[in-house]
C-alpha cells in the first residue's frame, strides 16, 4: 500500500480553513468554464496532478485515521486502469466478455471465503450503501411474494406494514434504502444492543414476535463491523432467529468482511455463512480504490427481482446461445469491470498477504488502546475489536469536553498534521426507566493503513494531547 498523489506537509491534509483550501484549489483550476480550446493533454494532467496532490487527502499518511478510506494498493490502481481503458460493460457479453469472466472468478472466490454454499452468487455494486439497498430490494421482493403480493409490477402499496428490523447502532444506509424502496424509513424496527453495542438476540426475538398480521418482516440486517465500534453483532444466533420466523437474514459487512483473510479474526464472522445476502466494501478493508462493494446472496434466485429482457440487449435466443451478460444481477445497465483491480490484488498477495495486513492494523488499534488506557488525559471509550478506538480527551471542565473534544479534531484538520475522526456516543447505560443517557462527543481513530508503525500512533497520540492542551488553555482563557 502506499499509492497517493498528496505531497503537502507536515501531515494528510492541506493547512488552512476549508474555505481556504477550496478557494484555491477553485484558484488553480481557472474559471469554471469549458474552455474554447484546450491546453493539450501533458499540460491538463499536469494542472490536475497538482491540484490533486496539494489539496486532496494523504490517506498514505500515518496520521491519516479518521475514516473507512485505506490507502490503496498499487497493483490495484495499476489494474484499475486496465479496466478503464478497456472501457468494457458487464451488461452483456458483446459489451466486456473479459470483464464478465473476472467478475464471476471473484464473486467465486467471495462466495468460497465466506462458506455460502455452490449455489451463491453475487455482484458489485458502487458502494456499501448501494449493496445495502440492492440486499433489501431482494428481500423486500421475496416478502411480497410471500403475500402473494407482486411489487415490481404493483409497488408497496398492497404490502401492508412492511418492517425491517437492525440494531440501533446499524449503519444509516439501511433508513435510506427503505426510503428508496417505498417502505418508508419507519419500517426500520431498531433493536437494543448490549454493552458493547452488538445486537441484543433477545430482544430481536422478541421484537419478530410481537410482530402482528398486519405487519410484514421484510429482513433482519445484522452488522459485521460498526463504523463507530468495529463490533460484530452475534451472528449464528441472529441467523437463526430470522430463519426460525423465516425472515430473510442480510448481514451488512462492509467494515468487517475483511477479517476473513485473516486467520485470527476470521471467527469473528462464524454464522455469515448462514446469512440470505451479505454487503461487502474491498474499499475498505482491502486496499482497493474506491469504490469496490459487492452483494454475495446465497441463493441466486433472489436476483429474479432484477431479470429483464431487453431486446437490443440480451434477446431470449442470444441468451439461450450463451451471449448473456450480467444485466439481470444489478439496478445498473452500463457497469465498468470494477472487479478487475480486486483480482489483481488477490492474486498478488494471496488471502495470507491480505490477512498480514488485517492483522497489522489490528495490532495498531491494540497499541492505540494501551497508550490510550495509560494517560490520565484521555478516556477510552471503547477498544479495538477491530481496526478502530473511540476515546475522549479530558479538559479541566468536564461540563465541556464536548465542545472541547469537537474543537481539538477541528484544529487538527485545520493545521493539516492529522485527520481523526469524530462521533457521539452515550457514555452510560440507560436508566432504569429506559431512558438513553446523553450521547457525547467522541474521537476516533480509524486504522487501515498497515505501513503506519506503532511509533507513528504515539506521535499522533502526541499531537491530539498537544491539541487538546491549547484547546483546553483557549476555553479557559474564555471563561476567565
Amino acid at each position: 500500500v502506499g499509492t497517493s498523489l498528496a505531497h503537502h506537509a507536515p501531515g494528510p491534509l492541506p493547512a488552512g480553513t476549508p474555505a481556504e483550501v477550496l478557494a484555491a484549489a477553485s484558484r488553480a483550476l481557472g474559471p469554471a468554464a469549458l474552455p474554447e480550446r484546450g491546453a493539450g493533454e501533458l499540460p491538463a494532467l499536469q494542472l490536475l496532478a497538482r491540484v490533486m496532490s496539494q489539496y486532496g487527502v494523504d490517506l498514505a499518511h500515518p496520521h491519516a485515521a479518521a475514516h473507512l478510506q485505506p490507502p490503496t494498493l498499487t497493483v490495484a490502481v495499476a489494474a484499475d486502469v486496465l479496466a478503464a481503458a478497456g472501457n468494457g460493460s458487464l451488461d452483456t457479453y458483446d459489451s466486456g466478455p473479459a470483464g464478465i469472466a473476472v467478475e464471476r472468478w471473484l464473486i467465486g472466490a467471495l462466495t468460497r471465503l465466506a462458506r455460502l454454499g455452490p449455489e451463491a452468487d453475487g455482484v458489485l455494486t458502487p458502494g456499501g450503501s448501494l449493496s445495502n439497498l440492492l440486499g433489501l430490494h431482494l428481500a423486500r421482493d421475496a416478502a411480497a411474494l410471500r403475500r402473494g403480493v407482486d411489487v415490481r409490477r404493483h409497488g408497496v402499496a398492497a404490502l401492508p406494514g412492511p418492517r425491517v428490523l437492525c440494531s440501533e447502532v446499524a449503519h444509516f444506509s439501511v433508513h435510506r434504502a427503505c426510503a428508496a424502496l417505498g417502505l418508508g424509513e419507519d419500517a426500520v424496527l431498531p433493536v437494543p444492543t448490549d454493552r458493547d453495542h452488538r445486537m441484543r438476540p433477545d430482544a430481536l426475538d422478541a421484537a419478530l414476535s410481537a410482530l402482528g398480521p398486519d405487519e410484514t418482516p421484510i429482513a433482519v440486517v445484522a452488522t459485521a463491523g460498526t463504523t463507530d465500534f468495529g463490533t460484530v453483532d452475534p451472528l449464528p444466533a441472529i441467523t437463526e432467529i430470522a430463519a426460525h420466523h423465516g425472515v430473510w437474514s442480510h448481514v451488512d459487512a462492509a467494515y468487517g468482511f475483511g477479517t476473513l483473510f485473516s486467520d485470527r479474526l476470521a471467527g469473528r464472522l462464524d454464522g455469515i455463512e448462514a446469512a440470505d445476502s451479505v454487503t461487502l466494501d474491498l474499499h475498505k478493508i482491502g486496499w482497493l480504490p474506491a469504490a469496490t462493494s459487492v452483494l454475495l446472496v446465497s441463493d441466486p434466485a433472489g436476483f429474479g427481482a432484477l431479470d429483464r429482457q431487453v431486446a437490443y440487449l440480451n434477446p431470449a435466443d442470444d441468451a439461450d446461445a450463451g451471449f448473456d451478460g450480467l444485466l439481470g444481477r444489478s439496478l445498473q445497465t452500463t457497469r465498468r469491470a470494477d472487479a478487475v483491480k480486486a483480482a489483481a490484488a488477490f492474486l498478488a498477495l494471496g488471502r495470507s498477504g491480505l490477512g498480514a495486513m488485517v492483522d497489522r492494523c489490528h495490532d495498531l488499534a491494540r497499541h492505540a488502546q494501551a497508550r490510550i488506557e495509560s494517560d490520565p488525559a484521555l478516556e477510552l471509550v471503547t477498544g479495538a475489536d477491530l481496526t478502530t478506538v473511540v476515546f475522549r480527551y479530558r479538559g479541566h471542565d468536564p461540563a465541556a469536553d464536548d465542545r472541547l473534544n469537537a474543537e481539538l479534531r477541528r484544529s487538527l484538520l485545520e493545521a493539516g498534521t492529522a485527520l481523526i475522526g469524530r462521533t457521539e456516543v452515550p457514555l452510560a447505560p440507560a436508566d432504569p426507566a429506559g431512558t438513553a443517557a446523553p450521547r457525547r462527543v467522541c474521537l476516533k481513530f480509524t486504522l487501515l493503513n498497515p505501513t503506519t508503525t506503532t511509533d507513528d500512533i504515539d506521535r499522533l497520540i502526541a499531537a491530539v494531547l498537544a491539541a487538546g492542551r491549547r484547546c483546553d488553555h483557549h476555553a479557559r482563557e474564555r471563561t476567565a
